[in-house]
């Protein structure tokens, strides 16, 4: 079970801007004019059009400087996304509901470089629920349909379980996310709280589509109705 973070679980959109244009200050001493909007994209790709936006021109230590830079500004900032953001309606019983469910392992397949992801998630409460090192992550400079199949065969590695479209699942509120759970080989649950209408979300391919998190039991139905059990004690 893999969920997006940004507009599925949190909106933390002020804080990451402000973190942007600090790593972008460090990494190039001018200020960020125009941030490249995310639209359900990696880290990696965002950067790389910040700086063509803004009339740099991209060189290969750009990227892993500026991701570096964006980790440390958003850590310095982490005591600020409870205060300045919010955590999605429904999210923590949501991911506490489906905790519960037998066989189920929680990650994340997100655009978000893996430590800002962490404290995203921290900062309400959410991290507990969620297996961090299986999880697909901004840093990894692969499409997110690569990234879903980067976070399957670490759980394969580590229960020794295959994953494909009948035991995998994603929850995304953009339509990036249903198209990369297609291609990567999952079922996906679309969620219209961000990015993408319920409308745009059933054309892109989503197998289910609600509203918003706010009942658990109907994302519980949801998931388990997508998927066959994985035994956690397999391998």
């Amino acid at each position: 079970m893999l969920w997006n973070v940004d507009l599925t679980l949190v909106d933390v959109a002020i804080v990451t801007r402000d973190a942007y244009a600090e790593a972008f200050r460090v990494v190039t001493g001018r200020p960020l004019v125009k941030l490249a909007p995310a639209l359900g994209r990696p880290d990696s790709e965002i950067v790389f059009e910040t700086l063509a936006v803004n009339g740099v021109v991209a060189e290969d230590a750009h990227l892993p400087r500026f991701l570096s830079a964006l980790a440390m500004a958003f850590a310095d900032r982490r005591k600020r996304l409870a205060e300045e953001g919010r955590m999605m309606p429904g999210a923590r019983d949501a991911l506490k509901a489906v905790a519960r469910l037998d066989g189920v392992v929680q990650t994340v397949l997100t655009g978000t470089i893996k430590s800002n992801a962490v404290h995203k998630l921290k900062a309400f409460g959410l991290d507990k629920y969620v297996d961090f090192d299986l999880g697909g992550y901004g840093e990894e400079v692969y499409p997110k349909a690569t990234l879903l199949q980067v976070a399957q065969g670490r759980a394969k590695q580590r229960t020794g379980t295959p994953f494909t479209a009948a035991n995998t699942v994603v929850i995304g509120d953009s339509t990036r996310d249903v198209q990369a759970a297609k291609i990567g080989g999952a079922a996906v649950i679309g969620v219209a709280s961000g990015r993408s209408m319920a409308s745009e979300l059933r054309e892109a391919g989503a197998d289910l589509v609600l509203a918003d998190l706010t009942n658990a039991s109907e994302v519980v139905a949801a998931v388990a109705g997508l998927t066959a059990p994985v035994d956690r004690k397999a391998g």
